[in-house]
């Protein structure tokens, strides 16, 4: 018999009442959308390898990785190499390469070590691009300050160099300053030293070609399948139309609680917009929120802005895509850095084809997926 269908929830625009569910219901009732679910499987087992790519790296010259070490079990559960290192380095041998000696080394292919070198090149040589992303970002705090801590976690989504601490901020020091976090001992807060709420968000651009009745209005497009009745197309139409506090504003929101819901869209697409990608992990935007005087749960807020915002649940995280951005699985207006993270995520998405059986990296264990 045919698995039982899904039942669907319409999304609520929050100000909207929607049927009581708990968090996890809400997410499984969300509408698949295949294309971003087909290129979230390759970024999953991207994903899982950037740890493991990172230890490479950050060893001494020529860069390897002794197999003992990264098979030991504390290591492998953190990074939740299921079956095992020796397994998860044969899922992704244009990634990995294993040198035999008395002791196995882990290296990087060359295409990967080529992509990576052209990821840090291009992210490097955008130290302008790089101070206009993190005033930007400081500057949608209405404190114009945020933890350092949370723009550590998401450096590499903002496309800041890797030693962006030095080379971004410590030789900027008429834009930024760091200070001692009052709300957390022995942490910083990275603090705008010259704000500019002049900055025009992304939306704008859309919005230019569009006409007066869209001057508060975002570009949606809902996924595949989704059915809205006359009523939510009509509601939408008005939330469209709805004022608001735009992410730059210092203004208190506009509309109330339905224009504070707007603004946290506003505030969502304007930081997507400066992702690399145009994608990150709900848990990673999250920090953010209170500094971004967000008071609404940020998940539930993409779920009830589907033709805005997707969210896939796939590789254990929720991780969340800015819809217009993308046509057919790639970005639409592509970028240096995004190019090079796309050569490595072909290199994950090739997994064994190209090879020959010499080359795979030898076998002891029937062969699974190693990626949840």
């Amino acid at each position: 018999m045919p698995p039982p269908s899904r039942p669907h929830l319409l999304p609520s625009l929050l100000h909207l009442s929607r049927r009581k569910t708990t968090s996890a219901q809400h997410v499984a009732a969300r509408h698949l959308d295949p294309t971003f679910e087909k290129l979230m499987e390759g970024y999953k087992h991207l994903l899982k390898s950037l740890p493991v790519i990172d230890l490479i790296l950050a060893s001494p010259p020529p860069h390897s990785l002794p197999l003992p070490f990264l098979s030991s079990p504390k290591l492998s559960q953190r990074l939740r190499l299921n079956r095992g290192a020796l397994h998860f380095l044969r899922s992704l041998p244009h990634l990995f390469s294993l040198h035999p000696s008395p002791i196995p080394l882990i290296h990087l292919t060359h295409a990967a070590s080529a992509a990576l070198a052209a990821e840090s090149s291009a992210a490097s040589s955008s130290s302008s691009a790089a101070v206009s992303v993190l005033r930007r970002l400081l500057t949608m705090s209405p404190s114009n300050a945020l933890p350092l801590r949370a723009v550590f976690r998401v450096w590499r989504e903002l496309g800041l160099p890797d030693d962006f601490e030095d080379s971004v901020l410590a030789a900027n020091p008429s834009l930024f300053s760091l200070q001692d976090n009052p709300r957390e001992p022995n942490t910083h807060l990275l603090r705008l030293v010259s704000p500019n709420p002049s900055f025009t968000p992304a939306i704008e651009e859309w919005r230019g070609n569009q006409g007066v009745d869209l001057r508060f209005g975002f570009k949606l497009g809902f996924p595949p399948g989704m059915r809205l009745g006359k009523d939510y197309k009509s509601k939408v139409r008005t939330w469209q139309m709805l004022p608001y506090s735009g992410p730059y504003d210092k203004r208190v929101a506009k509309g109330g609680r339905r224009g504070a819901e707007k603004r946290a869209v506003g505030i969502a697409h304007e930081f997507l917009s400066l992702t690399v990608e145009k994608m990150v992990e709900v848990e990673k935007f999250s920090q953010f929120r209170k500094w971004f005087g967000i008071e609404l749960n940020v998940r539930d807020l993409f779920l009830d802005h589907p033709g805005i915002f997707y969210l896939s649940t796939k590789g254990r995280r929720h991780t969340v895509f800015l819809r217009e951005a993308y046509e057919k699985g790639r970005l639409i207006a592509p970028n240096p850095i995004y190019e090079a993270r796309r050569r490595l995520l072909d290199l994950v998405l090739l997994r064994r084809r190209g090879l020959d059986s010499s080359d795979f990296i030898p076998k002891d264990e029937e062969e699974e997926e190693d990626v949840a």
